[in-house]
């Protein structure tokens, strides 16, 4: 494991930070701690993984990435709230791989209650679940866990510490601790006597750990209120070091071109690639081919010069194939059924049944920061430098293809333009250093070309769903819902932990059974589709497409009705769960929701609970010549705390346009094997032009805190379709939308 000076050599990936002669600090109680990384030298201490301190100030070792969401930020704000810094005082720099790092939120997920009515031995329960990611190692940003992991953990680790600082002071002046306040980096004793803590650190890593209460809110300084993000400097002068921008020392570049129907190469032909100017090597990869060149450009260029035999996909080769066998799944038994409340086949006499199925596509992940990874292999070391969620997987993976331990593995995790989801995987680490290996002693960049990228991604899968309804006396009595789906579960437990797929796949059916409306009669089954294109986690995951049939069958069901599909919603939920209420009480203030439009605007509305978060959202369009314009947007959200508002509004405006782009245009089809999509001219997402005005309101009624990144997703596509269906009287049952309307730009 790496020491403090190697996280110092680290350090040009985010600034000049020193930290020799530093002093870490801080411990949390929530669990037992894992090993500490951090092996300290001769004038170095250590106590925890988290905080160093020295005489630059205080540096938070982050586990978590940053990709845009702000996770760095907020969790710098967590300590310092604590730690009684000011947040430009806290340095954060991202941990290494190791088991300290373990996310403690993300396994509880997967527990198969509703989660919005859990009791509290439900929540004790996902915690417990959590802690086995130390055991798996499993290091890893995503599911919207980011906050849950580090609420109690860094603001016991920032307390801790400001204990251990103040009990150094006291016994250095020998005077009661009580006697003690600290502020802004310093402990501040009786007679206006200051020490900075960069003089007390070395003292207080002598001390044990003391148990902490933490402060209440009513005394916070920082959290609570929007504070500017740490990485918005570099990445607004052009400075932030993301993994493309990684250059060292002698460093070559390479491109690769890999099988695009995800199986073998039975040959190619690079006698044209390899007398190109500036190409230095061709490596056979296997299923595919890297080139080795003086620049990135010349790399992407030759490989367009080499001739290509493909073996045949593994899976059906087109999407019409696909698509039937996953409706065939549904004439097998379902995999999953964590919900069946009441009796759906029972209905009381006289009610009415209503029932429509819809369809969602593949969808890539269009990271605009293509896939990349820098790898050196010096020796008996391996070191790797790319943007990534999971380093410790990357680690291990790294480790298989070079034949090493995984402890001469370094892995340089620096920021990612974009990823949700994608970045969770590893191959294009594998892939860079089985480049690296052939030319051992260099650094070599592996880029993925854009059209790379898009055709062999891990794809948010398609899905087909079965509703039916019942209404009795124009009120809602029942709902059933089947979701037919590949398993996404299956692919990335093997994958990423190796373990074999099985069981009910809680992706395939999130979202649609969970849903706080109260249904007296409600059933929710899923069916696994026997079909094996890659799969991967996308934003919001399996409620990206529930959500969608959700919220436009329960649309459909209120028009059914006779009633306002808003207040439909909010007799749903009122007895059911008062903060998904609460989120639809508020976007119908803020958007001045009265149930009637003029001629040629339509309104949609939806509201979805996923990552414990329930959000609601109201969509206006308009008529524009025979186009829909999107007007304007209005969002309320319930994460339960409300650590940064501005931070968690930007994550739902974007949440919001993720899922408005896959509403609209974007979809991944299949032909001959191999993916049709390459680029972004043929996988269009909103265009800003397109982009609608944009309310939010950010509600704080849950008792517990929740996620942020992934929630704002899921309501985009239904409250869209529902506008569309307000305006035109049109219900479209299948996206992406641009398939059944024109959009204005």
């Amino acid at each position: 494991m790496a020491n403090i000076a190697k996280i110092a050599r680290r350090s040009f990936l985010f600034g000049s930070l020193a930290i020799a002669g530093g002093v870490a600090l801080g411990t949390w109680y929530v669990a037992k701690p894992a090993p500490n990384p951090l092996k300290p030298g001769p004038d170095e201490a250590a106590l925890n993984a988290f905080v160093l301190i020295n005489q630059d100030g205080v540096t938070l070792i982050a586990p978590r990435a940053e990709m845009g969401q702000g996770v760095q930020t907020t969790w710098a704000a967590l300590l310092a709230e604590e730690l009684d810094v000011t947040l430009d005082q806290v340095t954060v720099l991202h941990g290494e791989p190791a088991h300290a790092y373990f996310n403690t939120a993300m396994l509880g997920e997967s527990l198969n209650t509703k989660g919005y009515d859990d009791s509290a031995f439900q929540h004790l329960m996902a915690q417990a679940m959590g802690r086995i990611g130390k055991v798996l190692n499993f290091q890893v940003t995503g599911g919207s866990t980011s906050m849950r992991d580090g609420y109690e953990r860094m603001r016991v680790s920032g307390a801790t510490a400001r204990e251990m600082l103040k009990a150094a002071a006291a016994e250095r002046l020998g005077v009661d601790i009580r006697q003690l306040e600290t502020e802004n980096g310093q402990v501040l004793a009786p007679g206006g006597i200051t020490l900075s803590y960069s003089d007390l650190a070395m003292d207080a890593a002598k001390i044990d750990p003391p148990k902490v209460t933490l402060r209440p809110r009513s005394e916070w300084k920082i959290l609570g209120k929007s504070q500017p993000r740490i990485d918005m400097l570099g990445k607004s002068t052009g400075t932030a070091q993301f993994g493309i921008d990684t250059r060292l020392p002698g460093m070559k570049f390479a491109s690769l071109r890999m099988s695009p129907k995800r199986a073998g190469m039975k040959s190619f032909d690079a006698s044209a690639a390899k007398s190109m100017p500036g190409v230095e090597k061709i490596v056979d990869m296997g299923d595919g081919v890297a080139v080795i060149a003086s620049n990135t450009w010349l790399a992407m260029h030759a490989l367009d010069a080499i001739d290509f035999v493909w073996e045949p996909a593994e899976y059906e080769a087109s999407s019409d194939e696909i698509f039937a066998k996953i409706e065939s799944a549904f004439e097998q038994e379902p995999n999953s059924a964590f919900r069946d409340d009441g009796d759906v086949d029972q209905l009381p006499a006289g009610s009415e049944t209503l029932s429509a199925e819809y369809r969602v596509p593949f969808l890539s992940h269009a990271s605009m920061e293509p896939l990349n990874a820098t790898a050196w292999i010096d020796g008996s070391k391996l070191r790797i430098w790319t943007g990534t969620q999971s380093p410790s997987f990357v680690q291990s993976a790294c480790a298989d293809e070079a034949g090493i331990s995984a402890q001469d593995v370094v892995v340089e995790t620096t920021l990612m333009g974009g990823a949700f989801g994608r970045r969770g995987e590893f191959d294009y680490a594998i892939l860079a250093t089985r480049v690296a290996k052939a030319v051992p002693g260099t650094p070599v960049q592996v880029t993925w070309s854009r059209e790379e990228d898009m055709t062999h991604d891990f794809y948010r899968p398609a899905a087909i769903a079965r509703m039916r309804g019942g209404l009795h006396e124009g009120q809602p009595v029942a709902l059933d819902v089947q979701v037919s789906a590949p398993s996404l579960s299956d692919q990335i437990m093997s994958r990423w932990l190796g373990l074999g797929g099985g069981g009910p796949d809680r992706t395939i059916i999130d979202t649609a059974y969970n849903q706080p409306y109260g249904f007296p009669n409600y059933r929710a089954r899923g069916y696994k589709a026997d079909t094996k294109p890659p799969l991967g986690a996308w934003r919001s995951v399996g409620a990206s497409f529930n959500g969608f049939f959700i919220e436009s069958f329960v649309d459909e069901m209120a028009h059914a009705a006779g009633q306002d599909p808003l207040d439909f919603r909010l007799t749903l939920t009122r007895a059911e769960w008062e903060p998904a209420y609460n989120v639809l009480q508020a976007v119908k203030e803020m958007s001045g929701w009265t149930g009637t439009t003029p001629e040629g605007i339509g309104r949609g509305v939806a509201m979805v609970y996923s990552f414990g978060t329930p959000v609601a959202m109201v969509i206006e369009v308009q008529d524009v010549d025979g186009s829909v314009r999107l007007n304007e947007a209005w969002i309320a959200a319930d994460p339960g705390v409300a650590l940064d508002p501005s931070i968690i509004e930007a994550q739902l405006f974007g949440g919001m346009v993720y899922g408005l782009s896959s509403a609209m245009g974007e979809e991944i089809t299949f032909a001959d094997g191999a993916v049709e999509q390459q680029n972004f001219p043929d996988y269009e997402p909103l265009r800003m032009p397109q982009m609608p005005k944009v309310t939010v309101r950010i509600l704080e009624t849950q008792e517990h805190i929740s996620g942020i990144g992934e929630p704002g997703t899921p309501p985009a596509p239904p409250a869209l379709a529902n506008a569309i269906f307000d305006l035109t009287g049109q219900r479209i049952r299948q996206l992406p939308l641009n398939k059944d309307i024109d959009f204005y730009i």
